[in-house]
């Protein structure tokens, strides 16, 4: 097993700029108010997953009394379902994340960092996260766990992740939504090219099943700001048609459609009570995740 920081995409140095922030719901999670840690699941069959020190409020019941008897320490025996929050982070691998202008990152990658940053975090918050990435298809489903073998297996996933195909972002969400039994909080990470109407039902599928939800919306400052200058050929990345451009003659009108597709989602995810956050790549994943958490912290 290797050390986290082995990890391509586990950086230190970002987990300590949001070490003092936390990820909780806002809502109830499985009949219990979040934010206290405490397992909705006493009395059932779960699986050991690790022992931690012992905290005040911990129950005495879990204290591991064969260590106590050999260090003179308390620990108590923790299990995988023994967390306030179970979340599940929808990565998108298509094609078009594979998009970078520039010498930085792809939106897939900067995603995958985003993805390791929350993952470390709630696991150290003793929550449990699960992670999806997916195309048409699904490509990688991990379920939610919450121990530190559990992190170095989707770290090691994660590197292995490449751009795929074409998506279909709602049908895929709808078919997450479907078989999602215990409410949880879904994190979406995607550039969200698809059509925003269907998207919006598929994200009402999740909010009727009673899931919270948070999207990071993931483009690149290029498809932002469109500062190309000579005539170009602009490719699909996900169906390979082409087309050639003047871009002097489109940038007006490129810009403001692109603007009225952002507070498209905007306004889509207000309307569903769910967070949102517009993010380009040229932002550094952390600073941008540290200012949602502690905005959100504050609400």
């Amino acid at each position: 097993m290797r050390h986290a920081s082995a990890y391509r995409f586990v950086d230190p140095a970002a987990l300590a700029r949001v070490k003092n922030l936390a990820l909780v719901a806002r809502g109830v999670v499985e009949g219990f108010i979040t934010g206290l840690h405490a397992s909705p699941y006493k009395g059932f069959s779960v699986e050991f997953a690790e022992h931690r020190k012992y905290s005040p409020g911990d129950n005495p019941r879990h204290l591991d009394w064969r260590i106590l008897g050999r260090t003179d320490r308390l620990y108590v025996k923790q299990y995988e379902e023994e967390t306030n929050l179970r979340a599940q982070v929808l990565l998108d691998s298509s094609a078009s994340m594979a998009y970078r202008f520039g010498d930085g990152l792809t939106k897939l990658e900067y995603g995958c960092y985003l993805t390791a940053v929350l993952a470390q975090l709630m696991i150290r918050q003793q929550d449990a996260v699960g992670l999806t990435t997916f195309d048409t298809d699904l490509r990688l489903d991990i379920p939610p766990r919450s121990s530190p073998r559990h992190f170095d297996e989707m770290m090691r996933q994660l590197e292995a992740v490449r751009p795929g195909g074409t998506t279909d972002l709602a049908a895929t969400l709808n078919r997450l939504a479907d078989r999602a039994k215990r409410r949880c909080l879904i994190v979406l990470i995607s550039d969200l090219y698809d059509d925003p109407a269907a998207v919006e039902r598929a994200l009402h599928h999740f909010r009727h099943k009673r899931h919270e939800v948070i999207v990071f919306h993931v483009l690149d400052k290029a498809e932002v700001e469109f500062p190309f200058r000579e005539l170009s050929s602009f490719i699909d990345m996900e169906t390979g048609e082409q087309v050639q451009v003047d871009p002097t003659y489109v940038r007006d009108d490129y810009r403001r459609r692109f603007q009225e597709f952002i507070e498209g989602y905007q306004r889509l995810c207000a309307d569903c009570q769910i967070d949102y956050v517009m993010t380009d790549t040229s932002v550094r994943y952390d600073f941008m995740l540290s200012r949602y958490l502690t905005k959100r912290m504050q609400l």
